[in-house]
């Protein structure tokens, strides 16, 4: 029969170092709000809406401007006028959606909306680098875009250059944050 009735429980003694450690101290979690990052889907169909868009605004504007203009639009030719100027439409938009309002036409559709790592406004510098470098790099080699579904945070090459991150609007996720370990913050003091 054991000395310990059925309301009591009998100690337990650490089991591991890292037990010893922290017997003493109490161990709090914190509730923290993330934001819920979007996924490889979420951003491939708002980019197909964004290319749609894309097509339309160059199909209102710039092939009514060339026919205007008696221009031959020779599509298949990367130097050919029609070309650059639809490279302009394509790199315009999402350079000056991303900027100006944060999300293009796709991502307002899903309610996806690009931000900065660090939380402060998207710079010039970092929407350049995203949605024109990071881009031309994505679109020539299709293998990098497949990175948002492999890398933490859901991140492509354009956002890794930019250190960008696309998120849900007004979504977060509930998580537990654990106090680090005691060694983790304590300082050691030497003599």
């Amino acid at each position: 029969m054991s000395e310990f009735n059925n309301e009591q429980q009998a100690p337990q003694f650490p089991e591991t170092p890292e037990d010893v450690l922290l017997a003493s101290r109490r161990r709090t979690k914190e509730m923290v709000m993330e934001v819920k990052t979007a996924g490889f889907w979420m951003r491939l169909w708002a980019y197909l809406i964004d290319l749609l868009v894309i097509g339309a605004i160059t199909s209102i504007v710039v092939k009514p401007v060339f026919y205007l203009l008696d221009v031959t639009r020779e599509e298949y030719i990367w130097y050919a006028p029609y070309t650059i100027a639809s490279a302009i439409v394509f790199y315009g938009y999402f350079v000056l959606m991303t900027k100006l309002v944060g999300q293009t036409v796709g991502k307002m559709i899903f309610g996806l909306r690009v931000i900065a790592d660090n939380g402060k406004p998207l710079t010039w510098g970092a929407v350049l680098f995203r949605e024109w470098i990071g881009r031309f790099i994505s679109v020539k080699t299709v293998v990098f875009y497949l990175l948002v579904a492999v890398v933490p945070n859901n991140k492509g090459l354009h956002d890794l250059i930019a250190d960008t991150v696309v998120v849900h609007e007004d979504t977060f996720l509930r998580k537990e944050r654990e106090e680090p370990p005691v060694w983790k913050n304590e300082t050691v003091e030497t003599v």
